[in-house]
């Protein structure tokens, strides 16, 4: 049974899964569960963050394969929207692969679906030379700042680093860096919406048109002005944008 979730909202309501990024944690969407408290919100953990910091593996694969069995024991007739952030996004899709019909709608954020295979072998090297800088605040604050998460959220954040195992960390990235678009996403006839900051790094941009290509149930929205962090740099026009793609598939632009 999985065990590391919060629950929100009216439980009679449609179902929201929020699945938070790498490095961060379940926090990241307090502003959408005080927004979205009509529905019944889901916020899970996943493996080797926060209260589940004792554990160091992490797999794309093996967080989708424990969310889908959350949800099935949670979603009884109700409708399911999946929500996710950057690794948390690769999850989601992942979802959408292994399980095509479980869920009406999701919001994809920043996901990465292009492999950069040739950086794979530096990350463990890298981390474990650069994992105690992790502990100075000023390196950790130029770090949450990348994903807008130096101000309210910045004592959350590096409470969570200071949690994270380098074996987990290496685990996440190596896992992030060399996901890839599953081949039968488009068997889904669930309604998807894919975002991402307009000033995102080129290949989480080319990732955006690379999930949407050839799927007529997919749209996508470039969020101006803005890079990696969405829900947490403009929470009020993220709600809009998730609202309406629920309720309505279409998206709310300003």
């Amino acid at each position: 049974m999985y065990k590391e979730y919060m629950e929100y909202g009216n439980k009679e309501g449609p179902l929201l899964v929020f699945i938070h990024g790498g490095g961060v944690g379940r926090w990241m969407w307090d502003k959408q569960i005080a927004y979205f408290n009509e529905y019944h919100c889901l916020l899970p953990t996943l493996q080797g963050h926060g209260d589940r910091s004792d554990e160091t593996s992490f797999s794309i694969r093996k967080n989708a394969l424990e969310l889908i069995t959350l949800i099935e024991q949670t979603k009884g007739e109700k409708d399911v929207h999946i929500i996710g952030f950057s690794i948390g996004a690769q999850i989601c899709l992942e979802i959408i692969s292994i399980a095509p019909t479980l869920i009406r709608s999701a919001m994809i954020n920043s996901a990465v679906v292009i492999p950069m295979k040739s950086m794979i072998p530096f990350i463990s090297p890298t981390i474990k030379m650069t994992f105690p800088l992790i502990k100075n605040k000023t390196f950790a604050k130029a770090q949450a700042k990348q994903m807008y998460m130096d101000g309210e959220y910045f004592e959350k954040y590096y409470e969570e680093s200071l949690k994270m195992n380098a074996n987990t960390l290496i685990n996440v990235l190596k896992e992030n860096m060399a996901y890839s678009l599953p081949e039968n996403i488009s068997n889904s006839n669930a309604q998807i919406l894919v975002t991402a900051g307009e000033k995102e790094k080129g290949l989480v941009k080319k990732s955006v048109r690379k999930i949407v290509e050839g799927n007529e149930h997919f749209e996508y929205f470039f969020v101006p002005t803005i890079g990696h962090g969405f829900p947490v740099a403009k929470p009020d026009l993220f709600n809009q944008v998730l609202e309406d793609w629920i309720m309505h598939q279409q998206v709310h632009k300003l």
